[in-house]
C-alpha cells in the first residue's frame, strides 16, 4: 500500500476491481486447491472479503515477502511438503498455466526445496542488464546459479559488440514455489554472502545447500505494475477486452 510510485497500488481499480482481486481471480485459475492473499492492511482484507477471495491478516513487520509467507503458512496450517506459490500481488496479466507449470516443477522434483521459472532472452541489451536477473541450469533443470551479471560468460564472443551465445542464456522470472516445511523455516536462515552481494533472495536457498527447480517458459511473462503508466497500460488490455 505503500508504493511510493503508485500509492495504494493493491487497491487500484481494473475494470471496476481491486488489482488484488483482479490478481488472485488469475491465480484460482491455476488449478491451485486454495488461493489466498496474504495481507498486513486492513483495507486489502475488506477488500477480498467483499469480493468473496480468502485473505488472511499479517503481522505489518515483515523485513521480505518470505517472511510474509511464512507467516501465512503457519497461519493456515500448511506444513511438509505442501506446495506454495507466491504470487506478487501487482501481476495481474499473470497467466495462471504459469502458475500451475511452477507448482509441478517443484512436484516433479522432490529433491528440491523450491522451484521457479525462466525464458530465454532474446536481446544482447537484457542479458547485460544488472537489473535482469540471468539463471544458468544443470542438465536435469535445476539452478547452478543467480546473478545479475550476463551468465554464463561468453568467453570468445563477448568482444564482438553483439549477438548472444548459444543456447540461449535464461532470464528469471520472479514466480516461486516453496515446499511449506522449508519455507516456514526459510527466514530463520542466515543471510548469505552472495544473497548480500547480489541483493538476491533466493542464492540464500543455495548458499545453505538447498536446490532449485527452474520450469522453462516459451515467452516472458504479462509485465507487473509499478507505476501509474504501467496501471493504464493494463487496464487498457482489460477495457479490451
Amino acid at each position: 500500500m505503500a508504493s511510493s510510485r503508485l500509492p495504494d497500488k493493491p487497491l487500484a481499480d481494473i475494470a471496476g476491481l481491486p488489482m488484488v482481486v483482479r490478481v488472485a481471480q488469475r491465480a484460482a485459475l491455476s488449478g491451485a486447491l486454495r488461493c489466498v492473499v496474504a495481507a498486513d492492511d486492513a483495507r486489502i482484507l475488506r477488500a477480498c472479503e467483499a469480493h468473496g477471495v480468502e485473505a488472511v491478516a499479517t503481522r505489518a513487520d515483515h523485513p521480505s515477502g518470505s517472511d510474509r509467507l511464512a507467516e501465512a503458512c503457519a497461519l493456515l496450517g500448511l506444513d511438509g511438503d505442501d506446495l506454495v506459490v507466491n504470487v506478487q500481488g501487482d501481476e495481474p496479466l499473470i497467466e495462471p498455466a504459469l502458475i500451475g507449470a511452477v507448482a509441478e516443477k517443484l512436484r516433479a522434483h522432490p529433491g528440491c526445496a523450491m522451484s521457479t521459472a525462466a525464458h530465454a532472452i532474446e536481446r544482447r541489451d537484457d542479458w547485460l542488464n544488472p537489473n535482469v536477473v540471468k539463471v544458468v541450469l544443470d542438465r536435469d533443470g535445476i539452478a547452478h546459479y543467480f546473478s545479475r551479471a550476463p551468465i554464463p560468460w561468453w568467453r570468445d564472443g563477448m568482444a564482438q559488440g553483439d549477438g548472444l551465445p548459444s543456447p540461449a542464456p535464461l532470464r528469471h522470472v520472479g514466480i516461486y514455489a516453496y515446499r511449506a516445511a522449508f519455507l516456514r523455516r526459510f527466514p530463520g536462515l542466515p543471510v548469505a554472502p552472495t544473497e548480500r552481494l547480489e541483493s538476491l533472495e533466493q542464492l540464500r536457498a543455495m548458499w545453505h545447500g538447498e536446490r532449485i527447480a527452474v520450469h522453462l517458459s516459451a515467452h516472458a511473462p504479462g509485465p507487473g505494475v509499478d507505476t501509474p503508466q504501467d496501471l493504464e497500460r493494463v487496464r487498457a488490455l482489460f477495457a479490451a477486452r
